[in-house]
């Protein structure tokens, strides 16, 4: 189970290469570590990131108690797409989701659900083109009915040094709200945000893109987070849009080229 493959072409660096995708669920810290290898080169080398664990690795408390979902471009034996899978059950041995660290989720956790909350979610800068991240939704479809899971819960980021330009953005996004009995509050706000203000919104990028278009919802207002230099998003999805209506989807097989 978790385990597929996508055999195509695409261009990469101008010159056109075959590759072969593997999607699978970490069985051995070998396989952690190159997923941290890549959360560290994306988001320290792209976004400057303030990172945490061992020199080359993005690493925190929350990593042994989490399923790390992964592509791998196999001719090359190298990760190029990762997510973290936190499970309801394992929550208590950390003592709290990796949102609470963000956000005030108390109205979600009343809930009578299985949750399952995804984290250090990021793509190789030269497989953006979408087939990593059709085969990592197809992975999270397929785990959901292997859990028996009943909501995804996590963290878009939005990167950016301007609060005002994301709060555009955010005050742009208002059709694609939770109801407000499902709204979460950010543990800090953006800074010296004016509502009123005429400014450019921040780019939308392209994974909260996707989130969008397949249903996801945002929680409410963003988190800042200065260690980062980004403001999350907090983003929700009921199971049932990615099964079977999307599931059918993403378990399509793939086509490298796109």
């Amino acid at each position: 189970m978790l385990s597929t493959q996508s055999h195509g072409s695409t261009s990469h660096a101008a010159t056109r290469k075959e590759r072969s995708l593997r999607l699978y669920l970490a069985r051995h810290q070998d396989d952690v570590e190159a997923a941290q290898r890549l959360r560290y080169d994306v988001f320290s080398a792209e976004y400057g990131a303030q990172l945490s664990g061992r020199p080359g690795l993005d690493q925190d408390e929350y990593d042994p108690f989490c399923e790390h979902l992964i592509v791998e471009d196999e001719a090359r034996q190298e990760v190029v797409g990762t997510y973290r899978l936190f499970l309801p059950e394992k929550v208590a041995r950390v003592g709290r989701y990796y949102a609470e660290t963000e956000f005030d989720l108390s109205r979600l956790l009343t809930m009578n659900a299985r949750i399952m909350e995804l984290g250090r979610s990021c793509v190789h800068p030269g497989y953006r083109q979408g087939a990593v991240i059709a085969l990592l939704w197809s992975g999270l479809a397929e785990a959901m009915t292997m859990w028996q899971i009943d909501y995804l819960m996590g963290c878009a980021s939005v990167h950016s040094t301007d609060g005002q330009a994301v709060g555009a953005l955010y005050q742009s996004l208002g059709t694609h709200l939770t109801p407000l009995e499902q709204r979460v509050f950010p543990l800090r706000s953006l800074p010296h945000f004016d509502a009123q203000a005429q400014v450019e919104p921040a780019p939308l990028p392209s994974l909260l893109k996707g989130y969008l278009r397949a249903g996801v919802r945002l929680g409410g207002e963003p988190f800042w987070d200065p260690q980062f230099h980004c403001a999350d998003f907090f983003v929700w999805c009921e199971s049932t849009l990615i099964s079977p209506r999307y599931q059918q989807r993403f378990l399509e097989p793939v086509d490298a080229r796109k």
